[in-house]
């Protein structure tokens, strides 16, 4: 019996017939970006003695990015800025990976002073460093200074990814061969640079209009710092991930939060988001390939 014949019969009501077709859709859409994604499970790529280091982790894509890359034998550090979310997740990811290696470090990305001493305790802890993912965000957040003077989102965003990649040069280096994965944004083409936001000047800007030009700065140095390190053994990369539904989205306004919420079988989950990175993080093919920006 054709599909609309049956659903047409008495037994099924209106509502019960916009259930069915909602989850058809949101079906055929899964199935939809789940032919998009690179397969992580054909990789090879086993990380036994290397260590890695996730900002953000305790949720999203980090959690996910954090749990494969321990799955795969990596040392993972976990650095969040809630040591209790963090340790929430910490205990989630060594429940769900056998043999988890995994430390966690708490760091505030909206404070300089914070990042300075999460570094130093992280070189103590971690002399090489092999993969670095800046992946940790902020969204939604209204014009807001920091105790330093920065303005919070483009602290957060890009002059804390910034400087922690900074300070964290030589343990790269020293590992021989690393990675640096910066997690931008594909709403990053709507953002444009002026320096004066850095500090919460300049023009004024809407609460998501700040999160698209600190993301376009990310990128921006992603291949600065590419050039810089040409030779040293270290790439460095960027990656949009997609529209993906994760936390980051809770600080938005309600009527955005709803929409996003309505639209969630058109995006991603963290596990789809998740892929990409992933991709720039293991693939074998990408060995010596820097200053690239990578899309979903």
């Amino acid at each position: 019996m054709p599909l609309w014949s049956l659903l047409s019969t008495q037994a099924w009501g209106p509502g019960s017939v916009l259930l069915i077709l909602v989850f058809l859709l949101r079906l055929s859409v899964r199935l939809w970006h789940q032919t998009r994604l690179w397969d992580l499970q054909h990789c090879p790529t086993d990380l036994t003695g290397k260590t890695a280091v996730v900002t953000g982790a305790n949720s999203g894509i980090g959690k996910v990015v954090t749990q494969e890359l321990a799955r795969r034998g990596a040392r993972v550090v976990l650095a969040c800025r809630s040591r209790e979310r963090g340790q929430r997740a910490l205990a989630e990811i060594q429940a769900a990976t056998k043999d988890a290696s995994l430390l966690l470090g708490e760091v505030d990305l909206s404070s300089m002073a914070s990042i300075r001493s999460f570094a130093r305790w992280l070189l103590q802890e971690c002399p090489e460093i092999h993969l670095l993912v800046n992946n940790a965000a902020v969204c939604g957040i209204p014009r807001t200074l920091t105790p330093e003077g920065l303005d919070l989102t483009f602290a957060t965003n890009y002059i804390g990814p910034f400087l922690l990649t900074n300070l964290l040069q030589g343990a790269l280096q020293r590992a021989g061969s690393a990675r640096v994965i910066n997690v931008s944004s594909s709403w990053q083409t709507q953002g444009y640079f002026d320096e004066e936001h850095l500090t919460g000047a300049g023009g004024p800007l809407t609460f998501n209009q700040n999160y698209y030009c600190s993301k376009l700065l990310l990128t921006s140095i992603t291949g600065e710092f590419a050039r810089r390190l040409q030779g040293t053994g270290v790439t460095v990369n960027s990656v949009e991930p997609g529209l993906v539904y994760t936390e980051i989205m809770r600080l938005l306004p309600l009527y955005y939060r709803f929409s996003f919420w309505i639209s969630s079988f058109f995006i991603k989950d963290p596990t789809q988001g998740a892929n990409p990175v992933l991709y720039l993080s293991l693939a074998k093919e990408l060995d010596g390939i820097s200053g690239m920006p990578q899309s979903s």
